[in-house]
């Protein structure tokens, strides 16, 4: 059995909150990105005047339950 001696070096360490953060915005932007491209990249609103980002995200769409057509 462990002893409470060999426990106390075992105990994790608190991050501070100014590391998590930038790693915490740059995937909050990842996140709203990939939702743009999935959800939203598609006719009038469209920044890309082809549909070739519609097409690859095309079974992604329907899988998150955009409709597409």
């Amino acid at each position: 059995m462990a002893t409470a001696a060999s426990l106390s070096g075992t105990l994790p360490s608190a991050i501070p909150v100014r590391e998590i953060l930038p790693w915490a915005i740059f995937g909050g932007l990842m996140l709203v990105l990939g939702i743009y491209f999935v959800g939203v990249e598609e006719g009038a609103a469209a920044v890309f005047n082809s549909m070739y980002v519609h097409e690859f995200v095309h079974d992604g769409r329907h899988l998150l339950g955009f409709p597409c057509h």
